[in-house]
C-alpha cells in the first residue's frame, strides 16, 4: 500500500526502544514502523536524518482563556505554540475563560470559540463550582474529559472554591463515567506568612512562605479521604509540595485510584534561582526550594507522580506586574506551553533521563489518563500520525522574539533550554516547520 507521507530517522522514540528506521503514515494514521531507512512507496518523503522522530506530546492541563478573555490568549496562539514545542493535544481548563466552562451552554460557546481553527487537537475539561451540581451529568454526556474544581479562591469570582462535601456527589456522578475529579489542592489558612507578604511585595521568599507546603498537604489528605470514600478517581494537579508524596503513596499502595501530575516549572526552576521583584515567575501553588524539587524528579522516576502538564495560564503583561514587581498584586500563572519540551529535556538530561523517558511523561502517560491510549501517545502501527521531529542536540538561550504565544513574556525568557522542534505533524499533516505554521489541523475532541 502506497503511503501518504515517510519519514526516515536513525532516531525513532518509542517507548521501548529507539528505532532506526522509516515511519510510514496514511490517512492520518501509523501505517508501519518499519527497521531501516528504506526508499518508501509515498508521497511525501521526509529524511530527519539523525534528529529524533517523536510521538506528539499531550498536554491534559492548559487555560487557553477563550471565549471572554482572548485578549489573554486564545485557541488560535495557543495553538500555535503548541505546535511549536511538539504539542499535538491540548486540554482546556474550564477557567479563565468567560463564561467558565459549569453548563452545557457554556460549553457549546466554548466549542464555537474552537470550531474558527486549530493547530492541534483540543479537547476539554468542565467544572463544579457550588451552584451547578445540576449541570455536571450535562456536561459529562457532553463529551467532557474531567471536571476541575479548587478547594481555594481560583483567582476569579466566577469559579469559586468547593469544599470536599460538595465534591462528593459530583465524584459519585464522575465514577459512572470512570472519569476524573481534577483538584486544585491547597487549603487556605491564616499564618503569619500573609501578613509578611503585605508588608514585602515585591519579596519572592515573603510570596513563597504566604503559600506554605502545609496548604498542599492538607488538602490532599481531604481529597484522598474522599477519593477512598467514594473510590472515585481523583487527579491531583500540579503538585509542587514534596512533602504530600508520602501520603500519595500510601493511597496508591492501597490501590485507590488516583493520580498526580506536576508541571514542567516545578522540575525546571526552584526557589533560589527566583530574584524578587520578579512575579512573572509567580504561580500557585508557588515554585519551591531545590531540595523540595528534586524530590519531585524522583517521584516522577518512581511512578509516584504519572506525568507532566504546563497548567499554561498567560496573562498580559500589566496583570503579572511585570513594572512593579509586586507578587501579592500579580496573576499567578506560568505562560510556558510552547516551551515545556525544551525545559524538560535541558532538567531531565542533566539528569540523566532520556528521550523515551520524556515520551512517558509528556506522551503516553497524559494519553492512558485522557482514556486516549488507543488512538495517541506513541509511535506504532494503527495510531494517530501526531509526531514531531527534534532535535535534542540544540542548546541556547530563549530569546523572546520566538515566542508564540499571544503575549512575549515568559519565565523561560533568557534561560537555557535544550533541544529544538523543527517539525509537527497532526494526523500527518505538517503543521509546524522551521518557524512557519502551514496549515491548521487539529480537530476538537469530544471524548466517546
Amino acid at each position: 500500500m502506497k503511503a501518504d507521507l515517510a519519514i526516515l530517522s536513525s532516531r525513532i522514540i518509542t517507548l521501548n526502544s529507539i528505532i532506526d528506521g522509516t515511519v510510514l503514515i496514511k490517512d492520518g494514521k501509523i501505517l508501519a514502523v518499519v527497521s531501516g531507512k528504506q526508499q518508501a512507496d509515498a508521497d511525501v518523503v521526509i529524511d530527519a536524518g539523525t534528529d529524533a522522530v517523536m510521538a506528539g506530546l499531550i498536554d491534559p492541563h492548559v487555560h487557553i482563556n477563550e471565549p471572554g478573555r482572548t485578549e489573554w490568549e486564545g485557541f488560535e496562539t495557543a495553538t500555535k505554540a503548541a505546535a511549536a514545542g511538539g504539542i499535538t493535544t491540548l486540554i482546556d481548563m474550564p477557567l479563565n475563560s468567560t463564561p467558565v466552562t459549569t453548563t452545557v451552554t457554556n460549553f457549546e460557546l466554548k466549542l464555537n470559540a474552537a470550531r474558527l481553527g486549530l493547530y492541534v487537537n483540543c479537547g476539554f475539561y468542565g467544572g463544579v463550582v457550588p451552584d451547578n451540581e445540576a449541570h455536571i451529568e450535562g456536561l459529562l454526556k457532553s463529551g467532557v474529559f474531567g471536571i476541575k474544581s479548587f478547594l481555594i479562591h481560583s483567582g476569579i469570582d466566577d469559579f469559586p472554591a468547593t469544599t470536599p462535601e460538595q465534591l462528593e456527589s459530583t465524584l459519585l456522578k464522575l465514577k459512572k463515567y470512570n472519569l476524573p475529579l481534577l483538584v486544585h489542592c491547597e487549603w487556605e489558612e491564616t499564618h503569619e506568612g500573609q501578613a509578611l507578604l503585605k508588608l514585602n511585595p515585591k519579596s519572592y521568599s515573603a510570596y513563597l512562605n504566604s503559600r506554605p507546603k502545609a496548604w498542599e498537604d492538607n488538602a490532599i489528605g481531604k481529597m484522598i479521604a474522599l477519593c477512598k470514600k467514594t473510590n472515585s478517581r481523583v487527579h491531583i494537579v500540579h503538585l509542587s509540595a514534596a512533602t504530600s508524596l508520602a501520603q500519595i503513596t500510601a493511597a496508591r499502595k492501597e490501590g485507590l485510584p488516583l493520580t498526580v501530575e506536576t508541571g514542567p516549572h516545578y522540575l525546571y526552576f526552584n526557589a533560589e534561582m527566583i530574584p524578587d521583584g520578579q512575579p512573572i515567575f509567580k504561580c500557585a501553588p508557588p515554585i519551591r526550594e531545590k531540595e523540595n524539587n528534586e524530590q519531585l524528579w524522583k517521584a516522577l522516576e518512581n511512578g509516584t507522580i504519572d506525568f507532566v502538564a504546563t497548567d499554561h495560564s498567560p496573562a498580559p503583561p500589566d496583570l503579572k506586574a511585570i513594572t512593579t514587581g509586586d507578587f501579592e498584586k500579580a496573576w499567578g500563572g506560568i505562560a510556558g506551553l510552547q516551551f515545556s519540551l525544551p525545559a524538560m529535556w535541558q532538567a531531565a538530561s542533566s539528569r540523566g533521563f532520556t528521550l523515551q523517558d520524556i515520551t512517558k511523561w509528556m506522551s503516553a502517560n497524559p494519553a492512558t489518563f485522557l482514556g486516549l491510549e488507543n488512538e495517541k501517545g506513541e509511535i506504532k502501527s494503527g495510531m494517530d500520525a501526531d509526531l514531531f521531529i527534534f532535535n535534542p542536540e540544540k542548546e541556547y538561550r530563549l530569546d523572546e522574539t520566538a515566542i508564540h504565544h499571544r503575549h512575549k513574556i515568559s519565565p523561560y525568557v533568557n534561560q537555557p533550554l535544550k533541544g529544538i522542534v523543527k517539525k509537527t505533524f497532526v494526523a500527518g499533516n505538517l503543521v509546524f516547520d522551521n518557524g512557519t505554521f502551514p496549515m491548521k489541523a487539529g480537530k476538537i475532541l469530544i471524548r466517546k
